[in-house]
């Protein structure tokens, strides 16, 4: 079937009088079709603008630009809409659960029981890592952030599986389609998963001073994760059945949140054919509102880059929150935060703004859960692993190969220049142009004050 002429962008170029017809297609055109689109340089002109290799798409943090077809995550801001393959957020979080989505987002449809019974039991089987894991986790001083414990960790796993590693099995590994290959990749996809609730278990106890506890059977991947974490060797140990399906609730809603910044970092490894480890390595109310309408405060938890209205999730979020609360009590924080939530969506400022409630608001129940604050980023990453993953396999099977992610960019600096000698040069200073002075203290402090054999001082 021919292309419909319509179908197209017909672009004049005023500096040459020349005119293109760009192809249109699912509402999109190919950015490498300006690159056709050259002229001469103008007298004077910057060679640096590379005027005669054709035109460069300007698109600063990618607000317009699309890098890959995918059939994964469907978003409109505009409306506060979110869809997994298609169906609805809150379908998903009323009649699935966590792993059941992942199925439906790695390989594009609702399992049958047979299929997520086989599924369910591959991941929980690769739950399990080797024993010499407690040995790399024991390296970190105690008080390390457990965000930086668990992406260490993701990296640490890629040592292990040399069947995973495109350099050592080559470049096609991932990408041929062939039966042994899809089985590869979903073995990695198994243990991924698998493992990102235990890593984040051994990361959040490492900072308890506790043993290490192993994946129980029986139990399901969120309450398997609450045991790794809170079981100190009582007898029949099971979670709190509340959070455990709150805790489920939340993972389903961040299992993947289209070509966020998480997700796009990992397919711009993933586009080099790396192994998919290191792809993936109380205040008064109205008075603090009026504060954040006048610049002096900052009220986090509200609007988003994608929505323009409500978040979809928010809506789940707030009724789970609702179900916790009732078995683990509020605190001060808490009300207060509810306390906000209700004025600002009340408030002409916010509404007018569309400013409302984005998907943070879900740390309101890991407090109450009683997890620190600092491990809420782990709970953010572990039910991302899915999205990350269902992304990278698309990526790894799309039509046309993988081709390596490489932006370009727009330069402004300096045109050539010759060197200077630096007893010639002229000191460029000013706010952004120099280092910061650092300023030094206990031992570093006195060991500068101090004389001995070999001090040199500082010079260029």
């Amino acid at each position: 079937m021919g292309q419909n002429p319509q179908d197209s962008l017909t672009v004049k170029d005023n500096r040459t009088g020349k005119v293109y017809t760009i192809p249109i297609a699912d509402n999109s055109i190919q950015a490498t079709a300006f690159k056709g689109i050259k002229a001469p340089f103008k007298p004077d002109e910057r060679k640096e603008n590379e005027t005669d290799k054709g035109l460069r798409i300007a698109d600063k943090g990618y607000l317009n630009t699309a890098v890959m077809r995918s059939e994964i995550t469907y978003i409109d801001g505009e409306v506060g809409i979110l869809r997994y393959r298609g169906y609805p957020i809150e379908q998903l979080a009323l009649h699935s659960n966590h792993l059941e989505t992942a199925y439906l987002l790695l390989y594009g449809a609702l399992p049958t029981k047979n299929q997520f019974a086989v599924f369910e039991k591959e991941v929980l089987h690769h739950g399990v890592v080797h024993s010499d894991a407690e040995q790399f986790f024991r390296s970190f001083r105690y008080d390390a952030h457990p965000m930086a414990i668990l992406t260490s960790a993701f990296a640490y796993l890629g040592s292990y599986y040399a069947e995973a590693n495109p350099s050592l099995q080559g470049q096609t590994l991932f990408t041929k389609g062939s039966p042994e290959s899809l089985a590869n990749m979903d073995k990695q996809i198994f243990r991924l998963i698998g493992k990102a609730t235990t890593l984040a278990a051994m990361a959040y106890r490492i900072r308890q001073g506790r043993d290490f506890v192993t994946p129980p059977t029986g139990l399901s991947y969120t309450g398997s994760f609450l045991y790794q974490m809170d079981h100190l060797g009582q007898e029949n140990y099971v979670p709190n059945p509340i959070l455990e399906r709150a805790l489920d609730v939340l993972f389903l809603l961040h299992a993947d949140h289209e070509l966020n910044a998480s997700s796009t970092t990992v397919l711009q490894t993933g586009s080099s054919l790396v192994d998919p480890y290191s792809a993936i390595a109380p205040e008064n109310v109205p008075a603090f509102l009026e504060a954040v309408k006048r610049r002096e405060k900052v009220l986090s938890g509200f609007g988003h880059r994608i929505y323009k209205t409500s978040d979809p999730r928010s809506f789940i979020v707030r009724k789970t929150a609702d179900e916790v609360f009732k078995v683990t009590g509020k605190d001060e924080l808490l009300e207060t935060a509810m306390a906000l939530h209700e004025a600002a969506m009340k408030d002409e400022y916010f509404t007018s703004r569309k400013l409302a409630p984005n998907v943070d608001f879900c740390g309101l129940i890991y407090r109450a859960m009683g997890f620190p604050l600092d491990f809420f980023p782990v709970l953010f990453a572990v039910p991302r692993v899915v999205g990350w993953l269902a992304h990278w396999r698309q990526m790894m099977l799309q039509e046309g190969g993988v081709k390596i992610w490489r932006p370009r960019q727009i330069y402004v600096g300096e045109t050539k220049r010759d060197f200077v000698p630096v007893d010639q040069r002229v000191a460029v200073e000013g706010r952004k142009k120099t280092p910061s002075a650092i300023v030094h203290s206990g031992i570093t402090k006195r060991t500068m004050l101090a004389n001995f054999k070999g001090k040199t001082q500082a010079k260029l």
